[in-house]
């Protein structure tokens, strides 16, 4: 398992570190994440918990918008489909995960863990940067990653 983990981590780094491509691209293709809607029993505790625990600005149609111009923040989103049988996003029973940047994890957990909120793990030794993981109310799991510092 921690080889597929790192396997993933690795084509996604080199997807961060590879030059964006200077060709014109041809119009009718995807060009990015435009957002990760999901369903939950009581939407609005959930709002209220990424509001008051994972300190995400709520906008007043309910949402959040995350910007991509935030310093230090990857300039790409992974996208990567896993076989239904593989635990990577155990505990949770969701059929996705989340994965949030964030630019300091040590504070980010400390602040976590003054709300409460248990840490299930965390990993520093992965080459694309340091890694934790929680859980949302909803028991979504979510990824958190402080990218490394080039």
């Amino acid at each position: 398992m921690r080889i597929k983990i790192l396997a993933c981590a690795a084509g996604a780094w080199a997807v961060l570190a590879a030059p964006l491509s200077l060709h014109a691209e041809p119009a009718g293709r995807i060009t990015g994440i435009g957002g990760i809607f999901i369903k939950s029993k009581d939407p609005k505790a959930l709002k209220a918990w990424y509001r008051d625990v994972l300190g995400l600005k709520l906008e007043p149609w309910g949402g959040a918008a995350l910007s991509y111009t935030v310093p230090g923040h990857p300039p790409v989103v992974v996208w990567n489909p896993f076989s239904q049988t593989d635990d990577y996003m155990a505990p949770s029973t969701r059929e996705f995960m989340v994965d949030f940047a964030v630019d300091d994890l040590d504070a980010f957990l400390v602040n976590l863990t003054k709300k409460g909120v248990t840490i299930l793990k965390r990993d520093d030794s992965d080459p694309t940067g340091k890694f934790a993981w929680i859980m949302d109310p909803d028991g979504t799991k979510i990824e958190l990653w402080q990218p490394k510092r080039k």
